[in-house]
């Protein structure tokens, strides 16, 4: 079987990939779609071509032309966008690092070099593949040499191969003949101009009757249609250069040593670096299968009896660090993996001589160690720990050091920070349970549950210094940690929802929603599906021929803010958006919450750390954070929650924490001087912008300051605080203009963090939490607007996560080191609320006083809003 070479079209793979793949990028905010969009080609075409040799072709900092004899037409070519540009570069290093052949050179293009390199090695009996975007390598299609154009579109490519047969079927012309057949058509993405009135299918209607450029012009008085024959007389010098323009030069002055473009190892260290920095991480798995395993696999060793797992306790007892991972189904231990050195990587499991009553004290004795473990919330039932001090949580670390990922599994950590790869959960048991996959795939379920116990215990150290370098350690260890002990608690002690109670509401709900079904049907004249945003928007901007219709692919949208606008002017519209409301607030929790209830009609909401950039608390499974509170019915789903008998609630929330924040950083006089006032802020604010006296600032002149008092705390811009107030932008920019002149050392504040962040590429919170942002480093205008806001946004939002966390943890401190039968059950952004004893009514209302109050040091004072009820709604 004769040796195979591919060969690929550097800049054209690239601007293909860099079209058809969605923009991506790192988290240092460096777009990586034309890259991404490469390497799948290029893996794709090696596979299937199981080639010997690889050699990827450039032109010289950009394509450039193959004759310079036409001057205007380089000219029109457009220039390759910034985006795109920063690649190149990055990619050549990328393969480098892979040890593949690339080559360029000087005043020739790369698809000179290919077709060069292509002709020479069919003389030299080999295969050749050539991958291109550009279709006038068809011209060098043969019988060995096979031309393979990609289309790359959403992610996904498709390649089409031509040997010169297929070229004949498509074109009904040789390779040789295509050309000429470009000659006449033309081809603007690649500058040649053609002759004018002749398309593709004249051109080939063409050269099938004449067979070439030279037999066109022979026979020009046969050709019977007047405009094409006057036009090829009189363009007949831009039909020549046209095809000198389209001909490719396959005898190029260029060395080429075949052995320089042996296929080797492509899955190089160095080259794993720069996968792991573009954040490929689906690609990351082709080094596991192509390098040597990690030493480490063979040392894992599986624990069978009693008498053994006695041993390995008691050794561990002797190591100052351990790594586990607990493994559990239904709230029920099958076995733990730890590990306590390079060679001590164990898995102990449940079977008939190793008892669960067994193995469970072992695991709770576990407290003069160091414990390093995934996601620790899922432990503590079996570590017997409340104090933290000695648990590292690996998910919370590598979320504090990168807030901006998706997802912390241990094999992303262990990767990133050891260089150390292993196959993760859903690679090896996609969506199956642990307890599943461990009784079908166990030799590969252990080597998985090793993997973690041994990355958690190595990579505790390399996490702490990244963490002390960012100064970020005690913001992990005094804050994080023992937050996710008081949320554990949280979790398993849930809240009360009374069943009889939320059917009752679901029912009320339904009736409303059918009262509005007849409203939207009356307005609209006829019936039809409300739930399809293609039916509504045909009736809203088609039928109805409301204003601000705007027409996508897919038909007029009819987002939230869309709607909002016309639901002023319309009624229709106002009943559309409760609808809405309504139907969402029915499925999600009238009906969602009932699945959620245990035996004692409690539910136990998940809180989690490692979601939120901005390191706020988030809720799920159900959110309980989310309720809607604007509409009336949307409030009224609170009184289904109760405190048990002998209880009530007690919901404590931070009175206008962000603004507060907002002083405090900024330091400006004014604005702290308002708030020592201790008079109402929008009031105050409204009566310094308006320049009206206190008492004479009208309700409208109050809600515009609010507006803006909000706004600025989220980087508002004049557009979107006229959409709010439903103003001008003018009227809006000189709001804004005139509250900055009021709050002077607000603007500095504000300019200096967008100025900071684009030197260092994050902000950072009071308490040291860094939120990084990419965005800043875009060349998309809109994109490095968003990053500005965020770097005056994050700063005061992530302070204010910071805050409650330190108030829930002093608070869940207090009660319990007061034997308090009163307990933390749930929070909500700024708000806490505590099932209260009804005889620890005010001991608790102390206790949220004087530690929500003083849970960090401002020059303003923290204050806030504390109500007790018989239900939750009654608590606001």
């Amino acid at each position: 079987m004769s040796e195979k070479i591919v060969l690929i079209d550097g800049h054209s793979i690239l601007n293909r990939a860099f079209y058809g793949v969605p923009d991506l990028s790192n988290a240092k905010g460096f777009h990586t779609n034309a890259i991404y969009g490469f390497l799948n080609i290029m893996f794709k075409i090696i596979e299937e071509e199981k080639a010997d040799y690889l050699t990827i072709a450039f032109d010289v900092n950009a394509p450039t032309f193959r004759h310079d004899i036409y001057k205007e037409y380089k000219g029109t070519r457009k220039p390759m966008p910034q985006e795109l540009r920063e690649q190149v570069p990055v990619i050549k290093e990328v393969l480098k690092a892979m040890g593949v052949f690339t080559i360029e050179k000087p005043g020739l293009e790369a698809d000179d070099i290919l077709g060069t390199i292509a002709k020479r090695s069919e003389k030299e009996g080999l295969e050749v593949s050539l991958v291109s975007g550009d279709r006038d390598l068809l011209q060098i299609a043969s019988e060995h040499i096979k031309i393979r154009i990609p289309k790359t579109k959403g992610g996904k490519t498709e390649v089409i191969d031509y040997f010169a047969k297929d070229v004949e079927a498509e074109y009904q012309v040789d390779p040789i003949q295509f050309i000429e057949l470009k000659a006449l058509m033309g081809d603007a993405s690649d500058n040649i101009p053609g002759v004018p009135k002749i398309g593709a299918k004249t051109a080939t209607e063409l050269m099938v009757q004449f067979g070439s450029l030279e037999s066109i012009y022979d026979n020009i008085e046969k050709i019977t249609k007047k405009s094409i024959k006057e036009s090829l007389i009189v363009n007949k010098d831009l039909a020549d250069l046209s095809k000198i323009l389209a001909t490719i030069n396959i005898d190029s002055d260029i060395h080429f040593e075949l052995q320089d473009a042996k296929l080797g190892m492509l899955y190089t260290k160095e080259a794993y670096v720069f996968f792991k920095d573009l954040e490929f991480k689906n690609m990351l798995s082709r080094f596991e299968e192509k390098q040597e395993k990690s030493q480490v696999s063979k040392e894992f060793k599986s624990i069978i009896t009693n008498s053994e797992m006695n041993l390995i306790f008691k050794e561990c007892q002797n190591s100052e660090q351990l790594g586990i991972q607990i493994f559990q189904h239904n709230n029920e231990v099958f076995g733990i993996s730890i590990a306590f050195s390079e060679h001590d990587i164990y898995w102990i499991g449940i079977n008939d001589d190793i008892k669960k009553e067994q193995l469970l004290p072992y695991i709770a004795s576990l407290k003069k160690n160091e414990i390093g473990t995934f996601d620790i919330k899922k432990t503590y039932d079996f570590l017997d720990i409340e104090n933290t001090q000695k648990l590292f949580d690996i998910s919370i670390a590598a979320y504090l050091l990168n807030p901006l990922k998706n997802d912390y599994e241990m094999e992303e950590v262990a990767n990133e920070y050891l260089g150390f790869h292993f196959s993760g959960r859903s690679e090896l048991f996609g969506k199956t349970d642990f307890l599943k996959a461990y009784e079908e795939k166990q030799n590969e379920f252990i080597e998985y549950a090793c993997n973690c116990a041994y990355a958690a215990w190595k990579v505790i150290p390399v996490l702490r210094k990244n963490l002390k370098e960012t100064g970020m350690i005690s913001l992990f260890e005094e804050i994080e940690m023992p937050l996710s002990y008081v949320l554990y608690d949280m979790e398993k002690e849930g809240i009360e929802l009374r069943p009889k109670e939320l059917k009752a509401y679901g029912e009320a709900l339904l009736e409303r929603i059918h009262e509005l079904e007849e409203l939207i049907y009356k307005g609209a004249g006829e019936t039809f599906n409300i739930n399809s945003p293609k039916q509504l928007g045909e009736i809203l901007f088609g039928k109805l021929q409301m204003p601000g219709g705007k027409k996508t692919k897919t038909g007029y949208s009819t987002a939230a803010e869309v709607l909002e606008k016309l639901s002023v002017e319309f009624p229709l519209v106002a009943d559309v958006l409760e609808y809405r409301g309504l139907a969402k607030l029915k499925s999600t929790y009238a009906d969602g919450l009932a699945n959620c209830l245990d035996k004692n009609n409690r539910i136990h909401s998940t809180f989690n750390q490692t979601i939120a950039a901005t390191g706020r608390i988030s809720s799920t499974e159900p959110n309980l954070q989310n309720i809607p509170m604007k509409m009336e019915l949307g409030r009224k789903i609170r009184k289904v929650f109760v405190p048990k008998e002998g209880f009530l609630f007690m919901d404590a929330d931070y009175s206008q924490i962000e603004l507060r924040l907002l002083a405090h950083m900024s330091a400006d006089t004014q604005l702290i001087e308002a708030y020592r006032m201790n008079e109402d802020i929008h009031r105050i604010t409204a009566s310094k912008v308006f320049h009206t006296p206190f008492t004479e600032v009208s309700d409208f002149q109050r809600r515009n300051a609010k507006a803006v008092n909000f706004g600025i705390v989220y980087g508002i811009s004049a557009y979107g605080l006229s959409q709010d107030l439903n103003i001008g932008v003018k009227e809006a920019n000189e709001y804004i203009e005139q509250y900055f002149k009021t709050y002077p050392g607000v603007k500095v504040f504000l300019e200096k963090l967008v100025e900071d962040a684009k030197e260092t590429g994050y902000v950072t919170t009071l308490f040291g939490r860094r939120r990084p942002i990419p965005e800043l480093k875009s060349t998309n205008f809109m994109q490095r607007s968003f990053g500005e806001r965020i770097a005056m946004n994050s700063p005061i939002q992530g302070t204010a996560a910071d805050v409650i966390k330190i108030a829930m943890i002093k608070v869940w401190q207090r009660l319990n080191r007061e034997n308090l039968k009163s307990k933390m059950i749930l929070q909500v952004h700024d708000e806490l609320l505590i099932e209260t004893a009804v005889d620890e009514v005010e001991q608790v209302k102390a206790i949220l006083t004087e530690e929500m109050m003083n849970a960090a040091k401002l020059d303003v004072s923290l204050e806030i809003d504390l109500h007790t009820g018989e239900n939750w709604y009654e608590t606001k």
